[in-house]
Order: C-alpha cells, then structure tokens, then sequence
C-alpha cells in the first residue's frame, strides 16, 4: 500500500489513549532508525504499550490511517526486520512479564518482551530451561525468537522455537484479538490480558470467527493435492531444521493426510512462528520446556590448518551425542587478538588456525563423560584433520564460549568503511551437502575477490558467512546484490535455506521468489493478505519486499562532512566514523544479571534511549544530517540521548565494537560550551578541583566552616545538588600539608642527628631506600583523603620502596567529566612534562582510578605531544597494579603481611574495570594469608564523579547503586571489611548503607607487619 510521506498525523492524540507511550520526536524516530542489520530508515513515530489493550488500540488507530505497525523487542536482528516506516511498537520496555509457570507440566506462558537467558535464570530453580539460544541470547527477547524461528548453538539437541510454541495470543493488524493453539494442548493461562472484563466475552466470540475464518481459508488455499506436493518439493529439505526462507507453508501441507486436517487440527503456529511480525503481534506466548541438561560437561575443542578438512569433521562429529558444534575461522580469531577483553580467552589457541571447531558433550556423571570424550576424541583423532585436539572443562569452557559468541560483534569493530557485511551470512544445507557447498561458496567469494568469513552452527548446516564490503562505494553495492544473488542460486540447487535462523527481512525477501518458486510465493501473498489485508503489518518482509540493495544506514553519512573534534579521533578515523562502529547487536542491553556493567544507565531505566546503541544512532543521525555546529552539537535529541551516559567506560572495553560514548559525551559537553550550553553548575562540578589548594591555604577553623550544614544547604541550592547526598568533608590537614611539615621536622631531625642528638623515623623519610617509585598525590586523595594518601606512602615505604611523593598536580579528572578540554589539554600537558622532567627513574603511581587511568584514555586524545602520551601510558599505574605485579615477580610476599582471618567484599572502580585489570586489586587483597576477598558481582555504583551529586540525576545513581553495591553491602556482615577504591563509589556505599568502605591500600596497610611509623 503505497502511502504519502508528506501526510501529518496527530501522535499526540495516540498517545493520550494509551496507558504506555507514543513518540514521535526526534530523538525516539532517529534511535529507532536502525537494528543490528546494515538498513536504516526513520519511523514515524515509536510507541511503548505497558498493557495488551494498548496494543490493540495502537493497531486499530494505524489501521484506521492506514499507518504501518512494526513489532520490535531487542532490535538485534540482521536483516532488517525490526526496519519501519510507521509506527515501532517496542514491547521489550514494559510488555515483560511471565504470566504462569506449571512446572509440572513443563510449560510456561509469558509475555514478548522477557528475555531469554532471564527467563532460564527464573526458570533454573525448578530443573527447567528454554532450549533455543541465539548469542544474543542476554538480551534478546522470547517475542523476537518467535519472530524469527531462532536457533542458537543448541539447536541439534533442543531444537529451534518453533519446535518449542504451544500457543500464541495477541492482535491481527486491525486490532482483533486472535489465540492460536497446538493441537491437543489444553490453554489454561492463554487468556487475553489487561482488557476490561465486559470486553472479554465480545472479543473472544469476534476473535471465535475470525479465527474460524482464517483457518477454513487457509485449508482451501492448499487443498488441493498437487499444490501441496509443489510447496513440499520446492521448499527447503525437511530434514534442515532451521530453516526460514517465507512463511512455513511447508509445515502446514505436511499436516495432510488421506482425509485431510479437521479445521481445528490444523496447527497454525509453525507458520506463526518465524513470520516477522507481519500477520500479528504477539501478546502472549506459551512455551514447552526442557529438563536442565547434565551437570557434567566438556568441550573438544579442534583446530585446523584447512577449512575443507573442518567441514568433513563436522560430518563424522554429528554421529555423535553433541549438545553443540560451533565453528569459527581465522578471521574471526584475528579480531579477538585485537580486543583486549578477549586475548585472555584465546588460551586454547595452538598456532595459526584456518578454522575452530567447538563441539559439546555432557552427560550425568563424570565417568560417562569421560568415557564419551574418549570416543569422540578417539574417532577424530583417526580422521587426522585436526592438527591439535584439546578437552576443555570448568571456567575455560565459559571463556572459549564467550570468544565465541563475541564473534559477530567483534567483526563489527573493523575500523573504517569496510564491514563484514549480513547478507548471506544464514545459509543452511543439508550436513551432507555441507562440505562440498563450502567449496562451492569459497569458490564464488574468490569470483569477488572476496575472503569469506565462517562463523556459527556447523553441527546444523548452516555458517554464517560474510563478505566483506564498503557499502559507500557503487561497486560495493553492487557486489552486495550480486553476492548474495550467486549465492542463493548456490543454496537453490542443493535445496538449502538462504534463511537458517536470522529470517528474511530485508536482506533475503526479494529471493523468496526464487527459492521456493513463483507459484508458492503467490501462495505467500495469498496467506498475508487473510491476515493483514491492508498490509500494514512490517511492510518491505517476505513479501512486497523492499529492495534488497537501497535504505542503507551509510547512505546518510557518506557524503558528510568531515567533523572537527577536540578530541583525537582519528584512530577511528573520525567521530562520525565512530559512531558507525556500531552494529545494533544490542550488547549494551544486558541485564545487570548478566556478567559485566554494559550499560549501567540502561540496566537502571531500562529504556533504549539510555543504551550505547541508541547514543551511537543518535549521534550519526545528528552529525550526518547538521550542516552547521548549531544543528549538530546544538541537537536537543543528542543532548537527551546522552544525558544519563555516566563516563564510566564500559563501552570502551565490553561493546564488541568500541564505540566509546563516554569520550564522545565529554566532546559533547565541550562543543555545546562553545555554543552556550552549559548549565549554570557545569562550571562548579568541572572546576572546583582546582581551588582545593587555595581552601588550605586558610586558617583550619575558617575551611571547617565549609563542612557545616548550614553551607552545605547553601551550595546543594545553588548548585542543584540533591538534598538527599551528603557533601565531601575537607580535613584538618591535607596530605601535601603533612608531608611539607613531616619534611621540616626530618631536616630538622637531621640536623640535630649532625650535632649528636638523636633522630626519629617519620613518615619513613629516614628509611633505607630501595626501588624508586614516584606516587601521585591526586586532588581527591590530597584533599579530601588525605588519610588514604598516608597510607598509600606508609605502605610503599614499608615494603621497602624509595617513594617520591607528587603533589600539586591536577588530573584533569573533573575538567573531563564536564567537557573543559582546553583546561583539561593545559593539564595534561604540564602533567606529562612533569613526569618526563621528574620521573625518569621509575614508574608513576596512583592511588584514585579515575585519575590515574586517565593516563591511559583521555591524555592519548588530548594530549600535544603523542609520543610523550604513548610514553606514559605503559609507565603510569595505580598502586594495586603495580603492587600486584611486584607479587607475580616474587618481591613481595605473604611473609610482610598478617595472617589474621578476616572477610572483604570488594566493589571496584569502573575504570578499573574497563581500562585495567579487576584480577590486581583481587590478587593484592588474597595475599595476606587469612584475608578472604570476595568481589561484589557489581557494574558502576551510580556516583560517577558530580552524576550522583546532581539534583536531576539523583535517583537514577541510586537505581544504578540498587542493582547490585548497595544490596552487597546491606548483607554482608558486620564484621566484614567493605573495600572500594573509587572515592565516588566510597561516598555512594555510605550514603546508601551507612558503612563505611576503606581503600584497598589502607587495608593493606594495616595487614603490614612490623612497621609503625610516627
């Protein structure tokens, strides 16, 4: 149905009928322009329904305009389907809940919107879980799985979603409520949801007819004997299991028998499933589910130095029992040797490997699976392909898992305009055919001058194989077409999928045709239009689709400007380039269930806007669209989409692809500086680091006046500081204060040593010296915790190093936070001329993370000199760092230290996380030999330097600090040590427990043996 782009409609009239949601600004249309596939276009406007009947009515209202209605859940699929012209229902925000467990009967009914590997967290307790699991499986949502038939890697032994729906509920394009059930499967909790009881009965008995209807029309349509034989003969091989080429028409004509199906024997679901949203939108999903599987596992992993040889192992592996047999090539195994996330995981790697193959095997007992380990093994062995064989067990398991699965999205951080591009990465053939179609697909990329990439689930049949294109250039473009065009002729002859389990969409729809033949697609047709006679349902998939080869995301950034920054981004080849780095693979919507801190604001509000993906979109949506500085820095859209972005790096290291916000927030905050932006607080926050120095330099009993209430309220008003946080208290002293004084009295000492008094060891500047260090009195520790600093030296000085104290230099820290770069270069700057001019003797320490790992990130970008930057940044550590490598050295020991029993928990600092090693911190507090640390499964507490001081921002720090550090602490014992290293983490876990957290190095302190200083 062709609709005019120029017509206006009333949203705001939408929205007010809606309990959820209905957006149709800026912000929401460009966040929502793109999925995890290379397609974009803007949608009309972007609703949230928070109940069933908000979806009925957003169907009914479009129906009546005749606007397009898109479901979506995560947004993570690769060819395009979540891609709309209309209106986006986005159920993954409220539309998330499980409706009823019967774990007797192994079932489950749940809404679209709850995610997989939650639902098998819940699930977990009562021996169950949801087979299926694609590898975006921690954020991907049960509605989309049924959406696009998904498999994941389990497939061979659990099957794909379709195998595993009993029933689904939900709404026609006009709004009628429809319920489909597996035959013989006795609905008890399948009802319709959220509608008035008075409605209740009048639509079931509408939904009663149109059910009837559409099953009765559906029988006519393959009645007849010869048609039916057409669709099974021309459709996929039976025995691909994932398979999801059109609608599954295939499995509706192999219900009949001799007397043909009963109307209500006819199992719809399979064509249900897998159908992308475009013949209803689901509300309610019953699933079937399977027992835990065996306790003990093992993985086989086998490299091979040829592709070929893989591919003939993979048949002899499947005679096997495997619970998963996963592939990845080269390419994919160089990218991870690029990720500093993932290098450790690449233990198990022995050489230059072409291909690696995973393969799964589990059983109840540790005897049985060895003995099938020792068959498996025995039998590949025989096959001498592989030229190295190894059994993985336990944690390396996770990891070598983990490496794969970051596969996809690590492909994604190629810089610069080439991608590996999805377009025929979802073939799958029959295992038989496996091997010589491989030959046949390399021998076509070589046609393109093409290395194939070979990734994914060799186990079924199919890879996931991409080229590697620059869809800016024409050739390019045509080179995607015509690949993918090759290509699925390939997959015709041997009757293979072109779709295995990542769907159509866009990408594939315009090949339907050809893979299962002219007459069947008119069948196709005639199906979507029973459902969705308008076509308003996901127009452009499966069928009418839109070209393959047009409304690509780069079509709007190709031809931009190059963008002036004060940042160096040049190693991405320019912010804009950067924002393209992003994929859409959803990565930073990870639950804080899940392993990791991608991304803390999202995990608090759970709203897109508030994802790394929908900050990328945003930005490339702005500053390839704004001719001037006023429409690109000034966008009020870009401001909101960064808004809740705390700085805390995690993008940096955990998103696949680096697409580092935080650094692009703080080149935001600078740019609409320039523009007059700023809030009148900005300066405070960003600056007030600077004047420490000049507060102690008045009378104490003047400086305590400022940690009084009555200045305390004073500030929070003027600054719009929450009232609910409490302030820093300055000390007496500073520590550069103590140390001048403690210098003084050492002369003095020295003097009075000259003439025959005798002399006294303070602050250890007497002591025999050892390695030179230099430690870095940051602002925070100086002037704020000066306490930390002391024992930060004390400790240094008692393991027996020669330690020079740095004050008086600024991090710069403050200034970054709030976009001050040309402050924040200055500083930078004059710090790194003072180290090269002061340090050259040893290595500089740093007791705050967040100072001190800004000499690893942001003096790399601002920094006038480069080399001098690349220079320090291999020589600037935080003390538990460095301390922790001087343990793996052997220079120091248990024997220093205490062997009183005694329990931490331990929350460490974001940067720490993302720029450094969790491990250092972990190791330095395990050395004391009764200490028994344990680290709070934690991602960013939610203080964030000024974040959580600020009025606005207030209660999402503390939703942040809710999901995991706060609880922590509230149960851990009384007895127990809390220990942070962050000073903004500290202030949060007191504010919100009323405990008081110590530093890891005053816990070291004072586990030092034997040395008191004065």
């Amino acid at each position: 149905m062709e609709r005019s782009i120029e017509q206006q409609f009333d949203f705001e009239d939408l929205d007010r009928i809606l309990s959820g949601s209905c957006h149709s600004d800026p912000l929401h249309v460009m966040m929502y322009a793109t999925d995890a596939s290379v397609y974009r276009n803007r949608p009309k406007a972007v609703v949230y329904p928070k109940t069933d009947q908000d979806i009925s009515i957003v169907l009914s209202w479009c129906a009546e305009r005749g606007i397009s209605v898109t479901p979506r859940a995560a947004g993570t699929s690769l060819a395009g389907q979540c891609i709309s012209d209309g209106v986006v229902l986005d159920v993954s925000r409220y539309l998330n809940q499980i409706i009823h467990l019967d774990a007797e009967q192994k079932t489950i009914t749940l809404q679209p919107g709850v995610v997989r590997d939650e639902l098998n967290r819940f699930l977990k307790p009562y021996g169950l879980f949801f087979g299926p699991n694609t590898s975006t499986s921690s954020r991907s949502t049960v509605g989309g799985m049924v959406g696009n038939n998904s498999s994941g890697t389990t497939s061979i032994k659990y099957g794909v979603t379709r195998d595993k729906v009993l029933a689904l509920s939900g709404y026609l394009a006009d709004g009628q409520w429809v319920s489909f059930y597996r035959p013989g499967f006795n609905p008890k909790h399948q009802e319709q949801r959220n509608l008035p009881n008075d409605d209740l009965g009048n639509k079931a008995s509408d939904s009663n007819g149109r059910q009837q209807n559409l099953t009765d029309s559906i029988i006519e349509l393959l009645s007849e004997e010869k048609t039916r034989q057409e669709i099974l003969q021309q459709y996929p091989k039976p025995n691909i299991h994932r398979r999801n080429t059109g609608y599954a028409m295939d499995l509706l004509a192999a219900q009949w028998d001799q007397e043909g199906p009963n109307p209500q024997d006819l199992d719809l679901l399979p064509l249900l499933c897998g159908s992308e949203g475009t013949l209803m939108v689901t509300t309610a999903i019953t699933l079937s589910l399977d027992e835990l599987p065996p306790q003990h596992n093992a993985l086989v992993v086998l490299q091979y130095a040829d592709m070929e040889e893989c591919m003939l192992d993979v048949v002899s592996a499947m005679k096997h029992e495997l619970y998963t047999c996963e592939l990845i090539d080269d390419v994919v195994l160089d990218c991870t040797a690029q990720n500093s996330l993932y290098t450790a995981y690449r233990f198990f790697v022995k050489g230059t490997p072409k291909a690696v193959l995973f393969c799964e095997l589990r059983d109840d007992t540790p005897q049985g699976l060895a003995h099938q380990v020792d068959q498996f093994c025995h039998e590949l062995n025989q096959q001498n392909r592989a030229y190295d064989v190894q059994v993985l067990h336990g944690d390396d398991i996770d990891k070598a898992i983990k490496l794969r699965i970051a596969g996809l999205g690590l492909l994604g951080a190629m810089v610069g305009d080439k991608k590996a591009v999805a377009c025929i990465e979802d073939t799958a053939v029959s295992l038989e055919d496996l091997p010589e179609f491989i030959g046949a697909f390399t021998a076509i990329m070589k046609s393109f001058g093409q290395k194939a990439v070979y990734y994914a689930h060799a186990g079924a049949g199919e890879l996931h194989l991409r080229p590697i294109l620059n869809l800016k250039k024409d050739q390019d473009k045509k080179d995607f077409r015509a690949i993918t065009q090759a290509v699925s002729t390939l997959v015709k002859q041997y009757r293979g999928s072109l779709s295995g389990e990542h769907g159509d969409g866009i990408v594939r729809s315009e090949f339907i045709k050809e893979q299962i033949g002219v007459e069947n697609y008119h069948r196709l047709v005639a199906l979507k239009k029973l459902f969705d006679p308008q076509g308003l349902l996901n127009p452009g998939k499966i069928v009418d689709p839109w070209p393959m080869d047009e409304r690509f995301r780069v079509e709007t950034t190709k031809n931009a400007k190059a963008i002036n920054t004060r940042y160096d981004f040049s190693a991405q080849q320019g912010i804009l380039s950067l924002s393209e780095q992003c994929n859409g693979s959803g990565d930073c919507r990870n639950s804080h269930e899940h392993q990791g801190m991608l991304c803390p604001s999202y995990q608090a509000t759970k709203n897109e806007r508030d994802t790394t993906r929908a900050r990328a979109n945003v930005l490339r949506e702005v500053l390839s669209s704004g001719d001037t500085d006023i429409e690109r820095w000034g966008s009020s859209a870009l401001n909101e989409a960064f808004d809740l972005c705390v700085g805390c790096k995690a993008c940096h290291n955990e998103c696949p692809s680096k697409v580092d916000m935080a650094t692009v927030k703080s080149e935001l905050q600078h740019q609409r500086r320039k523009l007059g932006f700023s809030k009148k607080w900005d300066w405070f926050f960003g600056n007030n680091t600077l004047y420490y120095k000049y507060l102690f330099k008045i009378p104490a009993v003047l400086r305590a006046a400022l940690n009084s209430a009555f200045l305390a309220g004073i500030i929070k008003t003027k600054y719009a500081i929450a009232p609910e946080r409490s302030l820093p208290k300055f000390p007496k002293y500073s520590f550069s204060q103590r140390l001048a004084n403690a210098q003084r009295q050492a002369n003095v000492q020295k003097n009075m040593s000259e003439t025959g008094h005798k002399t006294a060891d303070h602050l250890g500047l007497n002591r025999e010296k050892g390695q030179r260090i230099y430690l870095w009195i940051d602002e925070f520790s100086d002037y704020l915790e000066p306490e930390i600093a002391q024992d930060a030296y004390e400790l240094l000085v008692g393991l027996g190093y020669d330690v020079i104290c740095i004050t008086g230099l600024n991090s710069a820290r403050a200034l970054l936070s709030k976009g001050y770069l040309d402050k924040a270069k200055h500083i930078i700057d004059q710090n790194l001329n003072y180290f090269e001019t002061h340090c050259s003797q040893g290595p500089v320490l740093g007791i705050e993370p967040s100072a001190l790992y800004g000499v690893r990130d942001e003096y790399l970008r601002l920094a006038s000199d480069q080399s001098l930057a690349e220079k320090w940044k291999t020589k600037a550590f935080i003390v538990e760092e460095f301390l922790a490598q001087e343990i793996r050295s052997g220079h120091i020991t248990k024997a220093s230290f205490t062997d009183q029993s005694l329990k931490l928990k331990l929350h460490l600092h974001c940067h720490q996380k993302s720029l450094g090693e969790v491990r250092d911190t972990f190791e330095l507090l395990n050395l004391p030999a009764g200490y028994r640390p344990t680290l709070i499964p934690s991602g960013c507490c939610g203080m964030a330097g000024s974040f959580g001081f600020e009025k606005e921002h207030y209660p999402t720090s503390i939703a942040m600090a809710e999901l995991h550090v706060l609880p922590a602490v509230r149960r851990a014992e009384p007895e127990t040590l809390i220990v942070a290293n962050g000073t903004s983490c500290r202030h949060q876990i007191e504010d919100g427990t009323e405990r008081k957290a110590l530093h890891p190095i005053t816990v070291m302190r004072r586990a030092l043996n034997n040395f008191n200083l004065k």
